[in-house]
């Protein structure tokens, strides 16, 4: 059974070419588009648009750096539990690649915030005026919604408790 996503440094190497990716994107929006007028796309429905976010998801939490430093250290430790305790088995495969895009997109942000004050977003969907994300958010919204589904449709209650009973400690 193939389990190279349970080794620690494949992990560890895909979380930082996931952030290089977000960076490398933050980067041109700063170099293309900031001080710019936006770059529609799609006329309409979809354009490149540099914002400053100061906030967290939707512009909340304004300027609370020190809130998201606590956030990013959490969900780092989170992580780390999470890659100690769960299951090898090659069935949990996307939970641990699910992971993998919740940590690269937390920690994606916060080196922003730190480096900048701010974090820099740049999609935009003017169809529906969703509020402007970058990579990093697409990371954590993408797995947030692909591991709603794999609970709710993939994976059994049973599977899911052996997986909360391990954590917990439990052994059965």
């Amino acid at each position: 059974m193939n389990r190279w996503l349970c080794r620690p440094w494949v992990i560890v190497l895909l979380t930082v070419l996931l952030i290089l990716l977000d960076q490398v994107t933050k980067g041109l929006a700063v170099r293309f588009l900031k001080g710019q007028e936006s770059f529609v796309l799609w006329e309409g429905v979809f354009e490149l648009h540099y914002l400053e976010n100061r906030g967290a998801a939707f512009g909340m939490l304004q300027g609370q750096r020190s809130f998201f430093l606590i956030a990013g250290i959490f969900v780092s430790a989170a992580a780390v539990f999470f890659f100690r305790y769960m299951s090898e088995d090659r069935r949990f495969f996307p939970i641990r690649l699910i992971g993998v895009f919740f940590l690269a997109g937390a920690w994606g942000n916060m080196l922003d915030r730190f480096r900048l004050s701010y974090v820099v977003d740049f999609f935009y969907f003017s169809l529906i005026d969703f509020p402007i994300f970058n990579v990093a958010d697409i990371y954590v919204s993408v797995g947030t919604a692909v591991l709603a589904v794999l609970i709710l449709f993939y994976y059994k209650d049973e599977e899911l408790k052996t997986l909360l009973d391990k954590w917990k400690g439990r052994k059965e």
